[in-house]
C-alpha cells in the first residue's frame, strides 16, 4: 500500500523551508503543502520595510518560486484552510470537506493580528500589517503628504512609521509605555530609538492609547484616552498577534501560549510536529518560550523538517533577531525576560553600541545598534557572533572587560 504524504499545515515561512529541507535531506516520498493563504510561501519582514516603501519586488520575498514547488513534486493546497485534524486517523480535513490523510503531520500556523476592539475599529482606513494582502492596501492608502497615525510602537509600529515618514507621510505614534520597546532593550535603549524617531519626525506620544477611531463611514481623527485628538487619513494598528493554535488544540494537542513542543518539535499527538510563530517550544538554554521573529520561523522549519525524519537533534538554537528602522539597523541575539544590569560597549548615545543583558552575572542576551555584525553569518567574525558564543555558554563576564573596548570580544566569549 502506498504510504500517505508528510503534511504540511501553513504555507508559511516555517512550513516553506520544512518542506525545502525534507527534499534536501534525501526524503522521496510524497510531501503535501497546506496554506490558508493564497500566496506562495514568502517572507514577512519586508512588509513593514522595503516591500511597503516599494522598494522590494513581491516575487523576491518567496521562499522558493512555483516552479521549484513542482519539480520537487511538493504539491500545493494553497488559498484553502485546514478545519480539523484526526489524530487517531491521520487526516486533516479541509474547507469544503476534503480529507487529507499523513503519515506525519507538521503544523505551521503561525500567528494572527489581535482583534483591535476600540470604538470605530472596522471604519475604512484602518489597517493590521500581516499579509502582503495588508501590505497593499496601506501602500495604496500611502502619499506624500497623508497623515497616519501608528497604534503601538513595538518593531512593527516603529518599523512601518520610519517607512511611512521615508514615503513622506506625517505620523503620530501612540504607545502605552514610557519608553518604547523598554520590554525588549531597556529603557535606555529604547529612549535612543524614540530620539531617532523624534528627529526624523515622528510625533511620538507615549504614556497613552487610543480610545476611540472616528469619521464618518472612514477614520479621521483618533482619540486618546487623555482626551488628545489627532486629525488622520490612515490608521494602522501593531499590537501583536496570537499564535493559530486553535486547530492542533480542537485535536487534543497541550497547548498554552501557543502549541507546546518539545525539544524535537514534537507535540503531545503521536506523529505530530510543530514550528514557528505557533509554537511554544522547549529550549535547552532559554527554557519554554515562543519567539515570533523570522529567524526562528526559518531555523526551526528546519529542525522540524529532520526531526519527522527521524534524525533531528535538540533545537538549541540561540534566537537572533534584526530591524531596520531608517538608516540604523538594530540587532539582537540570544533571550532575556528579565535582566538586572545592562553593560554598554560605546555610549548609548553615540548611536553606535553593543548592550549586554546579564542576570545573576551571566550574559542572557546581547544587542547592537549599527555595529556587531550579523551573527547569522557563518564566515563572520562579528562582535555579536562572540555574544551568540557568551550566551550559549551561559557565560559569566566581567562587567568591566565586556565594556573595555580593548578587550576582545571573541576572547572573552573563548575564556
Amino acid at each position: 500500500m502506498e504510504r500517505p504524504p508528510i503534511a504540511i499545515v501553513g504555507a508559511s515561512l516555517a512550513g516553506g523551508t520544512a518542506a525545502v529541507t525534507l527534499r534536501e535531506e534525501g526524503f522521496d516520498g510524497d510531501i503535501v503543502l497546506i496554506g490558508a493563504e493564497a500566496q506562495l510561501p514568502y517572507n514577512r519582514p519586508p512588509l513593514s520595510k522595503g516591500y511597503l516603501r516599494g522598494q522590494d519586488r513581491f516575487d523576491e520575498q518567496l521562499v522558493k518560486p512555483a516552479s521549484y514547488y513542482a519539480e520537487q513534486r511538493i504539491r500545493l493546497e494553497l488559498g484553502v484552510r485546514a478545519t480539523a485534524v484526526d489524530p487517531k486517523d491521520k487526516l486533516v480535513e479541509l474547507d469544503g470537506g476534503k480529507r487529507v490523510a499523513y503519515d506525519r503531520l507538521l503544523v505551521t500556523t503561525g500567528g494572527r493580528n489581535r482583534t483591535l476592539s476600540v470604538p470605530g475599529a472596522t471604519l475604512a482606513g484602518v489597517f493590521q500589517l500581516r499579509t502582503v494582502e495588508d501590505c497593499d492596501r496601506i501602500r495604496a492608502a500611502v502619499s506624500r503628504g497623508r497623515r497616519a497615525v501608528v497604534m503601538g510602537f513595538g518593531f512593527i509600529g516603529s518599523e512601518v512609521s520610519a517607512s511611512l515618514r521615508q514615503l513622506g507621510v506625517e505620523v503620530v505614534a501612540i504607545e502605552n509605555a514610557r519608553v518604547p520597546l523598554a520590554r525588549v532593550l531597556g529603557e535606555e535603549i529604547g529612549q535612543v530609538l524614540a530620539d531617532i524617531h523624534r528627529e526624523r519626525g515622528v510625533e511620538l506620544i507615549s504614556e497613552d492609547s487610543v480610545a476611540a477611531l472616528e469619521g464618518s463611514g472612514r477614520v479621521t481623527r483618533v482619540r486618546t484616552q487623555k482626551g488628545r485628538v489627532f486629525d488622520c487619513d490612515l490608521v494602522v494598528a501593531g499590537i501583536g498577534i496570537v499564535p493559530n493554535a486553535e486547530l492542533l488544540a480542537a485535536a487534543g494537542a497541550q497547548v498554552d501560549n501557543g502549541v507546546l513542543v518539545d525539544e524535537r518539535c514534537r507535540t503531545s499527538l503521536p506523529d505530530v510536529f510543530a514550528a514557528g510563530d505557533v509554537t511554544n517550544h522547549l529550549h535547552p538554554i532559554f527554557g519554554r518560550l515562543r519567539v515570533e521573529h523570522w529567524n526562528n520561523g526559518l531555523q526551526q522549519g528546519r529542525a522540524a523538517a529532520r526531526s519527522l525524519l527521524g534524525r533531528g537533534a535538540p533545537y538549541d538554537y540561540i534566537h537572533t533577531f534584526w530591524s531596520d528602522q531608517y538608516e540604523h539597523v538594530i540587532e539582537y541575539v540570544g533571550f532575556a525576560a528579565g535582566w538586572d544590569r545592562v553593560v554598554f560597549r560605546g555610549r548609548p548615545e553615540s548611536r553606535k553600541f553593543l548592550g549586554f543583558y546579564l542576570k545573576d552575572g551571566i550574559v542572557r542576551a546581547a544587542v547592537g545598534l549599527d555595529r556587531g555584525g550579523d551573527p547569522e553569518d557563518p564566515k563572520g567574525d562579528g562582535e555579536l557572533k562572540a555574544a551568540v558564543d557568551m550566551v550559549r555558554r551561559r557565560a559569566a563576564i566581567d562587567p568591566a572587560k565586556l565594556a573595555d573596548e580593548s578587550t576582545d570580544l571573541r576572547a572573552l566569549a573563548g575564556s
